[in-house]
């Protein structure tokens, strides 16, 4: 049974639950830099493993639901007008990514990097393309760019070339002797994740019953892939997982630690199953809007937009407070003020401020939005 195409409270729920944890990632790249990435085994602790970990949920999460929006969008136009749309909001994206977004990263431009802004914005403007075909074509198109994407890990050389770099790798590509584009989302599986999106929009349009059916199959569906292809290292991940002399929760760790750069199969398996799984339940729960979370979920390139910076900001200006001076980096080794220590209670308490002020904004927005004229 299929409905007319409406708002999913439940997709603004989960969209608002993903963004406010990509904060908590970027809180913790601005106030509890650590010398040591957080998903290395031999150096982290379980609670800053997690803590970085579960933010795994928030690109694909937001690429996939991206697409499912625009096959919501669609039954309400015709094909060139949403084409239209694609294309113009895509670019736009892509344009934001570039300059404001990477401003906010840095204070200046050092260098660009190409991360989950970019993807949606390349992602909808190839959409525009897709769009035409028939759906069991985008779906096949998708799991051809999706399902056997790690083959080409045995292609990846430390000097790839510049389409290797683009499609699938990443890297740096230099522009100059001190500036250059680092490319930390690979198109590929991002473009193939948005047109599955898409390609499963039919579901959103059926009664509660059969879509909450329908997410809870594809969430066991996809946990069941992940444990079999994990359990024997078989295929999905470049890096296989091993059993560790530290314990059951190392070897879990282990087990767990799926590359997001770029995203592998097992990942994409893993966290989509999750969000699957969140969907299905916040569809069966939630029937109006949730505080905070309905209203980040409603306005994301907002909330994106601005809390990078706001972050930024108050990192900044908490370092210096607190130290005297900024975390650097140099060489990759980690170069830090007299008296820091990266610490998970600093991490989530700014993570919490963060929040309340982005909903004091976020809120003013909306009322803003709303006025007349």
């Amino acid at each position: 049974m299929m409905t007319k195409p409406g708002r999913l409270p439940a997709i603004d729920v989960l969209r608002g639950l993903v963004i406010a944890l990509m904060a908590l990632d970027h809180v913790r790249d601005f106030f509890a830099p650590t010398p040591f990435n957080p998903l290395d085994l031999t150096q982290t602790s379980v609670g800053w493993f997690f803590t970085r970990w579960m933010t795994h949920l928030c690109a694909p999460t937001f690429v996939l639901l991206a697409g499912v929006s625009g096959f919501l969008r669609a039954q309400k136009f015709d094909r060139p007008a949403m084409a239209r749309y694609l294309l113009s909001r895509g670019a736009m994206l892509v344009v934001l990514e570039l300059t404001w977004i990477n401003f906010s990263w840095q204070f200046g431009f050092e260098s660009i990097m190409l991360q989950v802004i970019w993807v949606l914005g390349v992602g909808m403007m190839s959409l525009a393309g897709l769009i035409f075909l028939p759906r069991p074509l985008i779906l096949l198109i998708a799991a051809a760019l999706l399902l056997p994407h790690n083959l080409l890990d045995q292609f990846h050389h430390p000097d790839p070339s510049l389409w290797m770099k683009l499609w699938h790798q990443g890297g740096w590509i230099p522009l100059g002797e001190h500036f250059g584009i680092f490319v930390l989302y690979p198109l590929m599986p991002w473009i193939g994740l948005m047109a599955a999106g898409y390609g499963i929009g039919p579901l959103f349009l059926k009664s509660p019953a059969e879509r909450q059916r329908g997410l809870w199959i594809a969430s066991v569906g996809l946990l069941l892939l992940f444990l079999a292809l994990r359990s024997g290292n078989w295929y999905g991940d470049p890096e296989p997982w091993t059993m560790q002399a530290g314990g059951w929760m190392l070897s879990l760790m282990s087990f767990l630690k799926v590359h997001k750069y770029p995203p592998s199969v097992l990942y994409l398996c893993v966290t989509l199953s999750i969000s699957f799984a969140l969907l299905a339940f916040m569809d069966q729960r939630v029937k109006g809007e949730v505080p905070v979370l309905s209203l980040f979920g409603s306005h994301p390139l907002f909330f994106y937009c601005v809390h990078v910076a706001l972050i930024h900001a108050l990192g900044w200006i908490t370092m210096q407070t607190l130290y005297g001076g900024q975390v650097q980096f140099d060489g990759g080794k980690q170069i830090v003020p007299a008296g820091y220590h990266a610490s998970l209670l600093m991490c989530y308490a700014a993570w919490f401020v963060v929040l309340v002020l982005m909903y004091g904004i976020t809120h003013r927005w909306a009322i803003w939005r709303r006025q007349p004229g």
